[in-house]
């Protein structure tokens, strides 16, 4: 899970475009959004590595999992506006936050 969210943080700097298209309208500043969520990511999953931190990480992933829901959301919606051969995807990373959610959740 450490992994997981350490590569996603990295992906965020090295390649914000996609993370920035998915951030909704209504957010401003969606680049800086995008570096502070990959901020997070990277802390909270070097955090999981450690018994001291896991517990505050876990609960910081959680968090940052139900503030970036709107943009997976937002993400789906857009996709299916599109009619994009690829929305499934979309659509399946909706409930794969829970999924996501309650695999932090094990670590609290």
């Amino acid at each position: 899970m450490s992994a997981l969210y350490c590569i996603a943080g990295i992906l965020h700097f090295v390649k914000p475009k996609p993370y920035i298209k998915i951030v909704p309208r209504y957010i401003p500043y969606p680049k800086l959004m995008v570096y502070i969520s990959g901020l997070f990511e990277l802390i909270f999953g070097i955090g999981l590595l450690f018994e001291v931190t896991q517990s505050f990480s876990a609960v910081g992933l959680i968090l940052l999992l139900i503030a970036v829901f709107p943009a997976n959301i937002y993400m789906a919606k857009r996709m299916h506006e599109k009619k994009s051969k690829n929305r499934w995807i979309a659509f399946i990373r909706l409930p794969l936050q829970f999924l996501l959610i309650y695999w932090a959740y094990l670590f609290v």
